[in-house]
C-alpha cells in the first residue's frame, strides 16, 4: 500500500515564485515544482479498509476556504541541515483544519502525529550541504513572499518509496466550504 498524507497544494502562480528560489545551493536536491505542497497529516502505509475509513471521515469536513501567502524560507535540522523550505502565513482556518484531521486520524486509530504541525513548503532536500552554505542561501531569500491566494480543497496523497519527494500522486479530492456559505449543521449531514 502506497504511503497516504493529506495536503494542501500550491496553485501555479505561487509554485512559479517557489521556482525562483532554486539554485545557489551546493548539495542540495531540489522538489520538483508539480511535488511542491504543504503536508499537513501524514498518515502513513495502512491498509485498504482503513484508508476507505480515512476517506469517509475527510468527505465529511465542513471547513471555510481560507486564504494564504507563502512567506520567507528556513531550514530544518540546525546543526546538520537536511532540508531548506517556504514558509506560511499563520492562518487559523489552515490550523483549525489540521487539527480536525488529526482527531479524525486518532478516532480510527492512529498514533497522535509526533511532529508539531509545522506549515512549510520542502524547496530542496539536503545532502552534503555546509551549514555557512545553507544560512547564505536562507538570508539571501529572507524576504520571500507570494501574493495571498485561496485554498478551497485539500487533497489526499499518496507517494512510492522513492528518494527527496515524489512523484505524488492525487487519491482523492476534498472541497472547503466557500467563505460566503454558512456551515451546514451536523444533524443535516448524518441522519
Amino acid at each position: 500500500m502506497p504511503r497516504l498524507f493529506t495536503a494542501l497544494e500550491i496553485p501555479r502562480q505561487a509554485a512559479l515564485s517557489l521556482s525562483l528560489l532554486r539554485g545557489g545551493l551546493p548539495g542540495a536536491r531540489w522538489i520538483d515544482v508539480e511535488n511542491y505542497h504543504i503536508t499537513l497529516r501524514f498518515i502513513g502505509d495502512v491498509d485498504g479498509r482503513t484508508a476507505d475509513e480515512i476517506v469517509d471521515r475527510l468527505d465529511r469536513i465542513d471547513r471555510p476556504e481560507f486564504q494564504l501567502n507563502l512567506t520567507g524560507t528556513g531550514s530544518f535540522g540546525s546543526r546538520k541541515p537536511h532540508s531548506v523550505w517556504a514558509g506560511v502565513t499563520h492562518e487559523p482556518d489552515m490550523y483549525a483544519l489540521q487539527a480536525e484531521i488529526e482527531r479524525i486520524c486518532q478516532r480510527i486509530g492512529l498514533p497522535p502525529d509526533p511532529r508539531k504541525f509545522s506549515p512549510h513548503v520542502t524547496l530542496a532536500r539536503l545532502k552534503s550541504s555546509r551549514v555557512d552554505d545553507v544560512v547564505h542561501y536562507l538570508q539571501e531569500r529572507s524576504n520571500f513572499l507570494t501574493s495571498p491566494f485561496t485554498v478551497s480543497r485539500f487533497v489526499l496523497l499518496s507517494s512510492r518509496e522513492s528518494v527527496g519527494g515524489g512523484p505524488y500522486i492525487t487519491e482523492e479530492v476534498f472541497s472547503l466550504r466557500e467563505a460566503s456559505q454558512p456551515a451546514v449543521p451536523e444533524h443535516f449531514l448524518h441522519p
